[in-house]
């Protein structure tokens, strides 16, 4: 008897994608074949593991470890549960629809095992089919894909299940077949050529954080005169910007509106809380939100209102480092305030109202300001640099730099 053996089948992972150039797709995965295509990045670095591991996986890490940074002792490893945290709260609708992963970028070290026609002309869609056992690297994101392992390892820890896991489509880019060298100068281009992002700038972004959303009723509280106009002072805030532009219309930027909110809330400790998140449960002892916004929005959009000539003509009030010290001035009439160095509304007024805002050496520099080149002054010095020297310089006006902001 002569048995036939079968026509050639090529098996494996199949994904369906679209080509963006000649060694490129995009597309979308389950979380299964995601866990199942790319080992564990965290296993692979676990010597223990990978000396009883197949030789593929070991095969995997040697070829990983070409073109990734490790996780182990890094503050990259460390951001992997929390990544877990924010993911596993997007896909139970904690979050809305305020989140977001980008897409995963992915090496695939060699030559695919198949690939489709177009499943449907004029579309560009294809099946493409990876050989179990290749080696597929995340060349970029690896700690989202760090972070899928640990929630797929043990969903129950997050509050989720292998079925809800499995309803989610994670977005992918897919190189293939290139080499060693062109896998790590993507590597290189994706983390080093882009711009870092400013951490003050990015937290101003953040609505999920207390401060900025309470930045955002602030500005949006307050009209000012524009041109025999009343318009919102939040028409004025640059959200986008670390500085404002001479030719910008806006006149201060959330982050710094931010910073005087912040500094209104913990007064001088919240100088180190101007980079991080600022959550409901971390609010001053004894108070809650409806609390401190109804504190501070008032007192806050006195002061601008009653100071808005200073910030519609840039002066020195609308510097991040001078508004954090005012902040910290304004946290003395909150009710939550230490009874020691509590202020009254109207004695807060009192010390303000003489201040000179205009930009110059001979009220600033030392303060909050450095004087450079003849006629310049540059604030550039930070929230947690000057915001203190500001602040003492408000609340004590017989010291030489309460002084000098008074113009004595």
């Amino acid at each position: 008897m002569h048995i036939t053996l079968p026509t050639t089948v090529v098996e494996g992972i199949q994904l369906t994608v679209m080509p963006f150039r000649a060694d490129g797709v995009i597309g979308t995965m389950s979380v299964p074949t995601l866990v199942q295509l790319v080992p564990s990045p965290r296993r692979e670095e676990d010597t223990k593991t990978l000396k009883a591991a197949a030789g593929a996986v070991r095969r995997h890490a040697e070829l990983r470890a070409l073109v990734q940074r490790a996780l182990k002792s890094t503050q990259k490893g460390k951001n992997v549960g929390s990544y877990a945290e924010y993911i596993a709260d997007g896909v139970k609708g904690e979050l809305g629809a305020g989140w977001s992963t980008p897409p995963i970028t992915f090496w695939h070290a060699g030559p695919l095992a198949a690939l489709s026609d177009e499943l449907l002309p004029g579309t560009g869609l294809r099946t493409l089919t990876i050989t179990p056992g290749t080696c597929v690297v995340a060349i970029d994101g690896e700690t989202q894909t760090t972070a899928w392992h640990e929630l797929y390892d043990d969903p129950e820890r997050y509050g989720l299940t292998y079925a809800e896991l499995a309803q989610v489509r994670v977005p992918f880019e897919l190189y293939v077949d290139l080499s060693v060298a062109d896998a790590r100068q993507i590597f290189y281009d994706r983390n080093v050529q882009g711009v870092v992002v400013a951490k003050n700038l990015a937290m101003s972004m953040d609505q999920r954080d207390f401060a900025t959303r309470l930045a955002h009723r602030l500005a949006d509280a307050v009209k000012v005169d524009v041109d025999d106009k009343l318009v919102p002072f939040t028409k004025l805030v640059n959200a986008s910007k670390r500085q404002v532009g001479k030719t910008d219309p806006e006149v201060v930027t959330l982050s710094a509106l931010r910073a005087l909110v912040i500094t209104a809330i913990y007064g001088r400790a919240g100088l180190s809380r101007s980079a991080e998140t600022v959550h409901e449960d971390e609010l001053p002892a004894g108070t809650n939100s409806e609390q401190v916004e109804g504190s501070v929005v008032p007192l806050l959009a006195r002061l601008i209102s009653d100071h808005f000539p200073h910030f519609a003509s840039r002066s020195a009030i609308t510097a991040p480092a001078v508004l954090a010290g005012i902040g910290i001035a304004v946290h003395q009439a909150t009710p939550w305030a230490d009874p020691m160095n509590a202020l009254g509304a109207e004695d807060l007024h009192r010390l303000l109202a003489d201040i000179q805002w205009d930009r110059e050496a001979r009220y600033w520099d030392g303060v909050a300001a450095k004087a450079g080149a003849p006629g310049r002054l540059n604030f550039s010095g930070g929230v947690k640099d000057s915001g203190g020297r500001v602040a003492d310089a408000i609340l004590y006006p017989a010291t030489e730099a309460g002084r000098r902001i008074r113009g004595q």
